[in-house]
């Protein structure tokens, strides 16, 4: 065993079979296609390709030899998968920028071929096969991963509200990620004791396999992590992009695409509430379906190829009108002056309020349904509130894992908010139960929850449901605060746009525009609204995709009449 490595040299390794699609091998044809942006390289036995917390700048194709793949450093290395001819290495972080959640080492002699990152994300997205293939292998390797529990560490307790906002941080970006329970853990004792950490000081996230942050905000693990890159000093923007769900992403691409010089801020991840969609079936293109999060991943590489990467954390705190141009302030002090915005900050789900949910937030009580939440609720019943397409999603997607599922509906009618092929995957399913009707009206338990009790709202009858967590989604109130009175707003803090802006635009303000509001711009001209926060957007996937792109051709004509 070599410390630098952490391969025993006097054991033969073997090959990982590709059972997933993860590890494919490419062809005498997609070889030379890459060979033309990059070089052949001899390898010896323990050279390293890149170290676990290093950022690769290179692509690498084997073309004799084997690699491993690595994981830890020093004694504590080992070796989590093995990689011949004709395979390439990397995961997702390489096309996005990330540091390597593990290391590659030459395990033999050899030969690679290495192409720089920027003329392979100009194949992926240039070369359909061959793209497909490589951004395929890329996200499944993401999710074995994390499944894997390979990457960070993060070491608290379950209990701990800031232990469960770094979990749900990381989750959201699609990190992978260890929890190390403090309160349940046997290795837990030893790590903090290797790292001279004491229990009081958790959570601390163990990153690069040697480098600890104590209890660190997200927006420095995020910084860390490579999330949130510094802006380019370039003076005004053409367009700044606030909020990166499925409408803010698809403005980004398309105006990268078209050359606009744009940033983009998302305050917590990419995806929106979409991204919480353990699964979207009628996105038009996606017959087998696509979770809410591979849908923005593949966005966000979109974005990359064409010079963008989306910022997060980030959240905008103000938005004002200076010298003909605007200036978005965010929260970690940051300013951008843009010629145009997008506002796509989207709609935060409402809380639930029952008595004493708050003890049991931190812990029990969760407003998305992806496998992060999936997993730590595993083999046990579950209640989900709500009666639209988000609550049935989740209700599908935890009855995979889960003994039973209560979906619990305020209103009598699955149709009148849901839609019809969910409702009949629903009610075919012999693990959820549908109750109508029905509201919580109290939580019991201990450290966790064990139960809550629901009430017929016609009758006023009572009943206690077997359940250890709650999934709740009731509706979402817009995320307009940060607008400062800057545009006009519905009676519910909507954004109006078009015909629905025109009452409410100050003259002043349109001097010298010889139009009325386009049919998504604002009452201030050059500022659009898309998606969730838009009044009478529709609550869909594809229209806000839509909405993203058709902003972007408006930018376009609102730029050259300010010309």
């Amino acid at each position: 065993m070599t410390a630098s490595t952490g391969i025993d040299r006097g054991a033969p390794l073997t090959e990982t079979p590709d059972t997933c699609g993860a590890f494919p091998r490419l062809t005498d044809e997609q070889i030379r296609a890459l060979g033309e942006a990059g070089e052949r390289r001899p390898v010896q036995a323990g050279e390293v390709f890149y170290a676990q917390g290093g950022r690769p700048s290179e692509f690498f194709v084997i073309l004799s030899g084997k690699v491993a793949v690595t994981e830890g450093t020093g004694d504590d290395a080992k070796v989590v998968r093995v990689h011949g001819p004709r395979r390439f290495l990397g995961e997702l972080g390489l096309l996005e920028g990330q540091p390597a959640f593990v290391g590659a080492v030459a395990a033999e002699p050899g030969e690679v071929l290495a192409i720089p990152v920027h003329a392979v994300l100009r194949l992926v997205l240039g070369d359909p096969v061959l793209g497909d293939l490589i951004l395929r292998a890329y996200l499944v390797r993401r999710t074995l991963l994390i499944g894997a529990g390979n990457g960070l560490r993060i070491v608290g307790s379950c209990y701990s509200p800031d232990t469960r906002r770094l979990l749900d941080f990381v989750a959201r970006n699609r990190l992978p990620y260890r929890l190390v329970d403090v309160d349940k853990d046997q290795q837990a004792e030893a790590l903090l004791q290797r790292f001279g950490v004491a229990v009081a000081d958790t959570p601390v996230v163990v990153a690069n396999g040697i480098e600890v942050l104590r209890n660190p905000s997200t927006a420095e693990l995020a910084g860390k992590i490579g999330l949130r890159p510094p802006e380019p000093e370039t003076g005004v923007r053409d367009l700044v992009v606030v909020g990166a769900g499925p409408a803010g992403l698809a403005a980004v691409v398309y105006g990268a695409s078209d050359g606009l010089l744009l940033s983009a801020f998302d305050a917590l991840a990419p995806g929106g509430q979409a991204g919480t969609t353990s699964r979207i079936e009628n996105y038009l293109g996606f017959p087998p379906g696509i979770s809410g999060a591979e849908l923005a991943e593949r966005s966000v590489i979109q974005a990359v190829k064409f010079g963008v990467r989306v910022a997060v954390p980030a959240e905008a705190r103000t938005l004002e009108a200076r010298d003909g141009h605007y200036a978005v302030g965010f929260d970690y002090g940051i300013e951008i002056v843009s010629r145009t915005v997008v506002i796509a900050s989207g709609a935060r789900y409402r809380r639930l309020v029952v008595p004493g949910i708050e003890a049991f937030e931190p812990t029990s009580v969760y407003y998305a349904a992806t496998a992060h939440e999936a997993r730590r609720c595993l083999a046990s019943p579950v209640a989900v509130v709500g009666g639209g397409n988000s609550a049935g999603q989740a209700a599908v997607f935890l009855a995979e894992g889960s003994p039973e599922v209560h979906l619990l509906v305020r209103g009598g009618d699955l149709a009148a908010n849901m839609s019809r092929y969910l409702i009949d995957q629903v009610e075919r399913h012999p693990r959820i139960t549908v109750l109508v009707h029905t509201e919580v009206r109290e939580l019991d338990g201990g450290d966790g929850l064990e139960s809550v009790v629901v009430e017929d709202n016609r009758t006023g009858e009572r009943r206690v449901l077997d359940a250890h967590a709650l999934f709740v989604f009731i509706g979402a109130s817009p995320h307009t605060t940060w607008l400062s009175g800057m545009v006009a707003l519905d009676e519910d803090g909507f954004v109006r746009t078009g015909a629905d802006a025109d009452g409410f635009r100050d003259a002043g303000l349109w001097r010298g525009v010889h139009r009325a509001p386009l049919v998504l711009e604002t009452s201030r001209p050059g500022v659009f609204a898309v998606g969730d926060v838009r009044h009478g957007s529709v609550k869909r996937v594809a229209s806000a995709v839509g909405e993203g792109a058709m902003a972007v051709r408006f930018v376009h004509e609102h730029l050259s009449q300010e010309a």
